[in-house]
């Protein structure tokens, strides 16, 4: 009976040890050694100040920027609140936010449809992207607010459009962070 206590003692204290010290200290080393960027949260880093992250969505309310989608995460882009809003598709409350939402948008761009993405939340509601029609949609207002032209702002979009992953992942998307960065530096405000 002893023996067999002493063994499970031993091995709790073993596999504590391997398991809870050991095989975390590891995994987190060869992350930092060959994934850095990934493993650090893909921050982005200007004038050694961090910006933002490539894979946290952002708030941009500006009209001289393009908008994310909107999110549903504690009082939006709250990592600590992740989730979707958890409405359904009959809920009055989600009807109205999404009426709203698009005839905002169409002061915009009168009589154009409003991309499915700017008005309606990630499951997370934390996505730092949007659908290239969603960014081409907000070409107007941004060239019309930075005093360029909307070929240059669409130059610029094409330019954040990223493919599918490996060709056949996901769908083709514009990162709204990277988007806006360079759209200040390319063309700041006056």
């Amino acid at each position: 009976m002893k023996k067999n206590l002493l063994i499970s003692v031993l091995m709790t204290i073993a596999t504590t040890v391997l398991l809870g010290i050991v095989y975390p200290l590891v995994v987190t080393g060869l992350a930092q050694l060959f994934f850095k960027d990934k493993a650090n949260g893909q921050l982005i880093v200007q004038n050694g100040k961090v910006v933002g992250s490539r894979i946290i969505g952002q708030a941009f309310v500006g009209p001289g920027y393009f908008h994310s989608r909107p999110s549903a995460a504690g009082n939006g882009y709250d990592a600590a609140n992740s989730n979707g809003s958890q409405l359904g598709p009959t809920n009055q409350h989600l009807i109205d936010r999404v009426k709203t939402d698009v005839a905002g948008n169409q002061q915009d761009n009168p009589g154009q449809p409003v991309p499915v993405d700017l008005v309606t939340t990630s499951a997370s509601g934390l996505d730092p992207d949007s659908s290239p029609a969603a960014a081409e949609f907000q070409v107007v207002r941004v060239a019309k607010q930075r005093k360029v032209s909307e070929d240059q702002v669409k130059h610029l979009v094409q330019e954040h459009t990223y493919p599918r992953q490996l060709g056949l992942l996901g769908e083709p998307r514009v990162n709204v962070l990277e988007l806006n960065l360079d759209l200040d530096a390319r063309f700041p405000r006056k």
